[in-house]
């Protein structure tokens, strides 16, 4: 027990004298953030938008324009309820890119379903389609990141690509 008692203050004194060790510190605190992928994106954002403007300078769209990016117009209107969150909504589509190119159609495909904020399409989709009312039709402008973002959709639609939907709402269902 004896030599258990120097060897037991020896330990306890390199343990330091009561102090809290210093905060960990990850990384080198002073050099300066990395910003070239976010500007990078900012830069491919603006391009983006004035790829849109110019199209849609083209089309003589007046369009409306939400807080998200999404534009629409709506090319019928027909006076009900528009269509809103938990509602199956059931709708005839054409589906292009900027310069003109389809991508996807109901005439090929049959008429799309999906659950309103419930489902996986684009969430401009999921926007625009909330503007509509049975028997409406639109034009959706939708842009990339509300789109298939970064990627594209790995088949038709390419890497941060603007879509533009052609939709009628033949239905909505509870």
């Amino acid at each position: 027990m004896k030599t258990i008692a120097p060897a037991l203050l020896l330990l306890l004194a390199s343990c330091g004298n009561g102090t809290p060790p210093p905060p960990a510190r990850v990384g080198n605190g002073t050099a300066p953030v990395d910003t070239r992928v976010m500007d990078e994106n900012k830069d491919m954002a603006a391009r983006e938008e004035q790829d849109i403007r110019d199209w849609l300078g083209r089309q003589e769209a007046g369009m409306n324009t939400s807080g998200t990016g999404l534009r629409w117009k709506l090319v019928r209107d027909v006076p009900g309820d528009t269509a809103r969150s938990g509602q199956l909504a059931v709708l005839n589509y054409a589906v292009f890119l900027l310069n003109g190119d389809t991508c996807y159609s109901s005439v090929q495909d049959g008429p799309a379903s999906f659950r309103i904020e419930h489902a996986d399409v684009e969430s401009g989709l999921q926007e625009g389609i909330q503007h509509l009312s049975v028997g409406d039709s639109a034009v959706l402008v939708i842009p990339s990141a509300l789109a298939f973002g970064l990627l594209g959709d790995r088949d038709k639609i390419p890497m941060r690509s603007t879509i533009i939907y052609h939709v009628g709402l033949i239905a909505l269902q509870k």
